[in-house]
């Protein structure tokens, strides 16, 4: 044992090689934020090891979100996952479930938990966490994010700890942890505010399930955000004129509603463009990632408070929240994902949502996740949580991609992950679309107006009125020609 940790201190290759082959094994992370480090990268040189000797070796992979690089790239690019759920954002990983090599579940995050705990996914060999401390009584305190690490303790059959001294002991005060008893004995989730704390700062384990400790002091590998281009600057000018005349007109009160942001540069951009407005009020967060945008909204004062799952900002960002703990703790609370993403939650609180989307249909059907409607990119994620129950649902959208070979606005979309009965408002660098209480003519209309590229416009003005006349004006012979002609040619462009 450790002179100051009450378990036995092993290697993490001793930890890798107590996984065996087919296990669905969990790690801890929320983006890389708080994800395990050491004992995958150890999985990884034991699996390709393993492989040269002609054994088999392949893991089912569980997270609360993606990860950091050394679980999800690494382990992919060794070959060494078989099934994963329920997001990833990793190249390599990617190619091999778009090629049927791994088997992906997609899923809406909030549910994950829920479904480890009934056994949907069948019983987890091991969970590998990431942690500042553990107490010999079993509480564990969690660094950056929580995620559905909380979860992973309690169903995992075995649990290995990686204690991160890189992390700073104290981040840990922002936790705020509960898990929700299963259905039907759950009582009302009593946060009333996004800034109500229900819970303690710890999660908790049964000691007896840990079989080791791996120290290390790495960080967080959070790549940074590139600065706001002239598109994005855009699409932030729309949503903050947009919300400035609704609270005009009533429809958001004065002192605002608490927002939820996806990840990503389109969001940070417009976060900064909702800080630099003079006519947006100091506003709270409910969201599932505290990031980048946010630090400096924060420390200005314009972010009185953020309620979140997982702090994913730069390494210098991180550092910069480390020495102003003082500042930051009261104002940030981390939750399991299962209450940063709860509807009931989302719902009760009137949150104004934020999410991007691949290509958004002229009816405002919004596909987040497949490029042409078969390569996965990331996975739903969290975005569906939001935008079902939504205050007000926001989608953005780039209007043209690639040199303007690929449109933002298409006929139909080539998947769906948003339907027409979510989505309220989308916004691209052109303009945007206020979809309430329009009928499905007045949306297509709208949108192509609004939201479409010009070098696009006529065709989708002409697809729609050579449509056949239905509830929903569509071609099914020509529905997806966009698509076909960048198949074909490269470019949606006739």
């Amino acid at each position: 044992m450790s002179a100051t940790l009450p378990f036995p201190l092993i290697t993490a290759e001793d930890a890798a090689a107590l996984i065996p082959n087919g296990a669905l094994i969990g790690f801890s992370g929320f983006t890389p934020a708080g994800a395990a480090k050491v004992v995958p990268r150890a999985l990884a040189a034991r699996a390709k090891a393993l492989h040269a000797a002609g054994t088999p070796f392949k893991i089912r992979l569980l997270t609360g979100a993606s990860t950091g690089a050394a679980i999800d790239e690494e382990l992919s690019q060794a070959d060494a996952i078989s099934w994963r759920c329920p997001y990833q954002s990793s190249k390599h990983l990617r190619d091999q479930i778009n090629a049927q090599e791994v088997q992906f579940v997609d899923m809406h995050i909030s549910n994950v938990p829920q479904n480890l705990a009934y056994g949907f996914f069948g019983e987890m060999e091991y969970a590998v966490i990431e942690a500042t401390d553990v107490t010999r009584d079993g509480r564990v305190y969690l660094p950056t994010s929580i995620g559905m690490t909380p979860s992973l303790l309690r169903y995992a059959k075995k649990i290995i700890i990686e204690i991160n001294r890189f992390h700073s002991p104290r981040v840990s005060e922002m936790s705020d942890i509960v898990l929700l008893p299963p259905p039907p004995d759950r009582d009302p989730i009593p946060i009333h505010t996004a800034m109500s704390r229900i819970g303690v700062p710890y999660a908790s384990v049964d000691p007896k399930k840990i079989v080791g400790i791996i120290e290390h002091s790495e960080p967080d590998d959070v790549m940074g955000f590139e600065a706001p281009s002239a598109s994005h600057r855009r699409i932030a000018e729309f949503v903050v004129e947009f919300l400035v005349n609704e609270m005009r007109a009533g429809r958001v009160p004065r002192e605002f509603l608490p927002l939820q942001s996806g990840v990503g540069n389109v969001a940070n951009a417009v976060l900064a463009g909702l800080g630099e407005s003079p006519d947006i009020p100091p506003f709270e967060m409910y969201t599932e990632v505290f990031q980048e945008a946010c630090v400096d909204l924060m420390e200005k004062g314009l972010m009185t408070g953020a309620s979140t799952t997982g702090i994913t900002v730069s390494p210098q960002s991180l550092q910069h929240i480390y020495e102003n703990l003082d500042f930051f703790i009261p104002r940030i609370i981390l939750r399991p994902m299962e209450l940063s993403n709860h509807p009931g939650v989302i719902r009760r609180l009137g949150l104004i949502t934020m999410n991007t989307a691949l290509e958004i249909d002229i009816f405002g059907h919004a596909n987040s996740t497949h490029v042409m409607g078969t390569q996965m990119m990331n996975g739903i994620g969290g975005s569906g949580d939001f935008t079902r129950n939504a205050y007000l649902s926001i989608y953005l959208c780039q209007s043209i991609n690639k040199g303007g070979r690929i449109s933002g606005i298409v006929p139909m979309c080539s998947h769906v992950d948003h339907n027409e009965h979510s989505v309220q408002v989308v916004v691209t660098d052109q303009g945007l679309a206020d979809l309430r209480g329009l009928g499905a003519n007045e949306r297509a209309t709208t949108i192509i107006e609004k939201c479409a590229h010009p070098m696009y416009r006529d065709y989708l003005h002409r697809y729609l009125e050579t449509a056949t006349m239905g509830h929903l004006r569509h071609d099914l012979s020509r529905c997806f020609e966009m698509h076909q002609r960048f198949m074909a040619t490269g470019s949606m462009q006739e």
